[in-house]
């Protein structure tokens, strides 16, 4: 009832929505620049939240606050100081990167997260963030994260202009243009997947390759090799080993404003899976260094059934990377629907298992990850 009554409210500010970009103020990034303290260190009762087996802090909490902040951040851009409330529903639309630069995390060090808009469309704002943790009186870097952002009507159904941004030094140029060639690379990128495109010569070697390497060569020596005589190399697993599934159902305690999951809680899901998985592959504790390309292509109803599958897609040397798949199941209708793909890098402790795929759509799963590794 209280969702139902808050969006009734939300309709009247459809008459506070710019009709052109034009019409709204430029704003500069400084002007949307924030800083939050997480204060584990001097406020211990919030730490068993953070809190994970290992003693340090659990990666998908920090996930759900960078999803957040940079929310807010977006909001502070597009802030109208005669407008009590903004007409403007902000949502994430992707996480392009995420780097950590520290292993460990500590539960019982304050920690400074900051960041601003970067670079904006006419809908859409990149944000950049930083994740700080203080030790011995200074902050150290942790992580820095780039999310993307669009701004929609107040009933979240259709785009809404947001705010020009102005750069005003030579080095805030530069972070424009790398705002401007991110979304370049990342139209780029889309178009050449090979969802999309066939495998060039040498990526159709790469697979074969893998397929050879995985021969016995005995039925070989006896002329009697087929496609189904495989066997696994020393040191290694088939990649269909190496997957976990999760369920979740999607309660009401994790909804937003429009009836829908938050963002932030659904990486943390993922990103636990993706541990699990990872885990279990590499026998040992694995560090998670870095997330790349989580596009929230659909959103996940309140009482929607959400499945999780973990899948470890290429391993070298201590490096393993997991991808998350979550979908939708709709009881009514018996329909699955995509909602996200994770990616997640991780580092173990001691050098991990080969994956080598058996069929050979998991040989083209295996060379997107070879490609976008040599990227």
């Amino acid at each position: 009832r209280d969702h139902v009554q808050a969006m009734q409210e939300r309709k009247a500010l459809h008459t506070l929505l710019a009709k052109r970009q034009e019409d709204l103020p430029p704003r500069r990034m400084k002007d949307s620049y924030l800083e939050v303290i997480l204060p584990l260190g001097s406020q211990p009762e919030i730490r068993e939240k953070y809190l994970n087996v290992h003693n340090s802090v659990r990666f998908g909490r920090i996930l759900e606050d960078l999803d957040s902040l940079g929310v807010l951040i977006c909001y502070t851009h597009t802030k109208q100081e005669a407008q009590p409330r903004s007409p403007l529903s902000i949502v994430t639309a992707l996480v392009d990167k995420i780097n950590l630069c520290k292993k460990i995390i500590y539960p019982d060090c304050d920690i400074k997260f900051t960041g601003n808009v970067s670079w904006v469309g006419k809908t859409s704002m990149e944000v950049k963030m930083h994740m700080l943790q203080l030790h011995d009186g200074d902050y150290s870097p942790v992580l820095d994260a780039t999310f993307v952002m669009v701004a929609r009507d107040p009933e979240n159904k259709r785009p809404a202009f947001v705010n020009p941004l102005i750069p005003e030094t030579p080095e805030e140029e530069e972070i424009f243009k790398q705002g401007e060639f991110n979304k370049t690379k990342r139209i780029d990128f889309s178009t050449a997947s090979l969802l999309k495109m066939a495998p060039t010569a040498e990526e159709r070697n790469i697979v074969h390759d893998i397929f050879l390497n995985t021969l016995d060569t005995r039925q070989e020596r006896e002329g009697t090799v087929s496609f189904r005589s495989r066997i696994l190399p020393p040191n290694s697993v088939w990649m269909e080993d190496a997957k976990l599934k999760g369920l979740q159902i999607c309660h009401p305690q994790e909804r937003n404003i429009f009836n829908r999951i938050f963002g932030g809680f659904l990486m943390r899901k993922a990103f636990e899976l993706g541990w699990a998985t990872a885990c279990s592959c590499g026998g040992s504790r694995p560090f998670i260094v870095a997330v790349d390309d989580i596009m929230f292509r659909k959103p996940v109803e309140v009482g929607s059934l959400l499945l999780l599958s973990a899948q470890v897609c290429y391993t070298e040397k201590n490096y393993i990377q997991v991808r998350v798949h979550s979908e939708v199941f709709d009881a009514d209708t018996r329909e699955h629907h995509t909602t996200n793909i994770f990616h997640f890098t991780f580092i173990s402790e001691k050098e991990v298992p080969r994956v080598v795929p058996r069929t050979y759509g998991g040989k083209y799963i295996q060379l997107m990850y070879y490609i976008f590794n040599s990227m």
